[in-house]
């Protein structure tokens, strides 16, 4: 996997090691019900797996020579997050990102901001593409405000079509286009 390491003025995006694993896994398994995922997508629920193939799964791209589909997030050299991408349809270069704040205590202090940025620019500058885009769902704003903050718009919004607890929720899709992301860092 191609080693990368971003530095931001709050958060540093770098490529995942093979002892990074056990401390993702305590991130995203080590509490009952971590309070993270009642707003990564909820409805889908988080079903425990062991240490044993949680590694292999995220140990099996290590190898490989190509760019990487996640970067850890971290805050003064602790890890808080993940950044990831995945190809809605590669073919046609449709591709989605995401990001997720395991740690509470680092939700709304612009390290999510920071970070989808420095991914955004990132995916521009390392693959060809025309678009970033991110899906969520209307129960999690921060990730809406957080698309928002690094220019992306309101593309689609699915209307009640995520239930849960008793609620419909609306999926939301966000994206924003190459020229759209130039002329922004053109401005700044």
């Amino acid at each position: 996997m191609q080693k990368i390491r971003l530095e931001g003025s709050k958060v540093t995006l770098r490529s995942r090691k093979p002892e990074d694993t056990p401390v993702l896994y305590n991130l995203i398994y080590g509490t009952k019900n971590p309070e993270w995922k009642k707003y990564d997508a909820p409805y889908f629920p988080l079903k425990p797996i062991s240490y044993e193939i949680f590694e292999t799964q995220w140990n099996a791209d290590f190898e490989a020579d190509q760019f990487p589909n996640d970067l850890l997030i971290e805050v003064e050299g602790k890890t808080i997050g993940i950044v990831t991408f995945y190809w809605e349809h590669e073919a046609s270069r449709w591709l989605e990102a995401g990001i997720l704040i395991y740690d509470p205590s680092r939700w709304s202090g612009g390290y999510g901001t920071e970070a989808l940025s420095l991914w955004v620019e990132c995916l521009f500058q390392n693959l060809t593409i025309a678009r970033v885009g991110i899906t969520t769902w209307s129960g999690n704003p921060r990730m809406m405000r957080c698309a928002e903050k690094v220019g992306m718009q309101l593309e689609g919004r699915m209307r009640k079509c995520r239930y849960y607890e008793g609620v419909y929720y609306d999926s939301i899709r966000m994206g924003i286009l190459r020229e759209e992301w130039e002329a922004r860092k053109a401005r700044v």
